[in-house]
C-alpha cells in the first residue's frame, strides 16, 4: 500500500510510504534501513523481566553501552516498572534512578533518548539531562502536566494505550472491539496533545501490548495492527518476553527470545518500523535478514 487516507476527526490527511507525518525518529532510521530499534534499559528492582540486574549506576550504563553495540537505534531507560501489579514508585525515586544514566549516555554517545515514565518532573529532569523522547504508557491520563510538558519542550512523544493502572489493569479486561476501541482511545490521546500545541510530527502511537490486555485481544491487536499503522502515526511495539508470548509458547520469561521476535515479524510486514525490545542483538539480526529479503538488497 503505498498510500493511507486517514480520518481522524480533523479532516482527511494523505501519508506516503511511512513516512508519517514526517517524523525525525522515523527518518533518521530510514536514512540507514527500513526498522529501528528501541532497546530497553531498566534501571528498576522489579521489572518483570530484567528488574535488579541494573538497579546500579555502572551496571545501568555497562548495559546502555552493550545495546549501543549490538545495533540500538534508540535507548529507552525507565526507572519505574509497569508490568501487572507494580506498585507506584515515589517520583524522587525514579528521578534518581534514571536521570544520571540518562545523564552519562548522552553526553557521551549520538543516540536518541527516551524516558519512559508517566511523571512530567522525571522527563523534565530527563529531558535536562539529554533525553529528547518521552514514553509515556498512560499518554497523559496520570500526570496532566505532562502534555503542556511536551508541547513547551517540543519532544518526540510516545503516546501508548493503556487503562487504569499497572496494578490493576490485568484484572479481567474487557472488550467489545478491542483493535477498534484501542483505535479510537489513541485518537483521543492524540487529539489530548494537539490540542495543547504539540505538533503532529512529534507523535508516535504504541498499541500498549500486555497493558489492560488478555492474551487474546494482544494477539488480535497484532493481526490487526496495520488499522494502528493506519492511523498516520509512526507504531512503536513492545512484545519482548512479554506473558502472552509464554501462554502461547509454554516458555518462562527467560526463555521466549524465539518467541519474541516471532511476535514481531507479521507488524514488520504491515507497517510497523520501531521495536522495543530487550534482545537488541538479536532483533537487529533478525531484521537484516528480513529486510534484505522484503527489499531484494545487495548482499555485500
Amino acid at each position: 500500500m503505498d498510500f493511507f487516507l486517514v480520518f481522524s476527526g480533523r479532516g482527511p490527511s494523505f501519508f506516503c510510504n511511512n513516512l508519517l507525518h514526517g517524523n525525525a525518529i522515523m527518518n533518521m532510521c530510514a536514512a540507514k534501513k527500513d526498522f529501528c530499534v528501541m532497546g530497553v534499559v531498566n534501571t528498576t528492582p522489579d521489572s518483570f523481566y530484567d528488574g535488579g540486574r541494573y538497579g546500579a549506576f555502572d551496571s545501568a550504563v555497562m548495559h546502555a553501552e552493550q545495546l549501543i553495540r549490538e545495533g540500538a537505534d534508540i535507548l529507552d531507560f525507565g526507572g519505574a516498572s509497569s508490568r501487572p501489579g507494580a506498585v507506584q514508585v515515589d517520583q524522587q525515586d525514579e528521578l534518581e534512578r534514571v536521570v544520571p544514566v540518562i545523564r552519562k549516555i548522552a553526553s557521551g554517545y549520538a543516540i536518541p533518548v527516551s524516558i519512559d515514565t508517566t511523571w512530567a518532573s522525571v522527563a523534565e529532569a530527563a529531558l535536562d539531562a539529554g533525553a529528547t523522547i518521552v514514553n509515556d504508557i498512560s499518554a497523559g491520563r496520570f500526570d496532566r502536566n505532562m502534555v503542556s510538558l511536551v508541547a513547551q519542550r517540543k519532544c518526540d512523544v510516545i503516546l501508548m494505550h493503556s487503562r487504569k493502572e499497572p496494578q490493576t489493569m490485568q484484572q479481567e479486561p474487557f472488550y467489545s472491539d478491542v483493535v477498534n476501541e484501542v483505535q479510537q482511545e489513541l485518537l483521543e490521546s492524540v487529539s489530548l496533545f494537539l490540542d495543547a500545541g504539540v505538533v503532529s510530527e512529534k507523535i508516535l502511537l504504541d498499541p500498549g501490548i500486555g497493558f489492560a490486555k488478555s492474551a487474546d485481544h494482544n494477539v488480535a491487536l497484532l493481526h490487526d495492527i496495520d488499522k494502528i499503522v493506519m492511523l498516520g502515526y509512526p507504531v512503536v511495539l513492545g512484545t519482548s518476553r512479554k506473558n502472552f508470548i509464554g501462554k502461547i509458547t509454554g516458555r518462562d520469561v527467560d526463555n521466549r527470545l524465539y518467541g519474541s521476535l516471532g511476535s514481531i515479524a507479521g507488524s514488520f510486514y504491515k507497517g510497523v518500523k520501531i521495536f522495543r525490545v530487550h534482545d537488541v542483538a538479536a532483533t537487529v539480526d533478525f531484521f537484516k535478514v528480513v529486510s534484505a529479503i522484503e527489499s531484494l538488497a545487495a548482499i555485500p
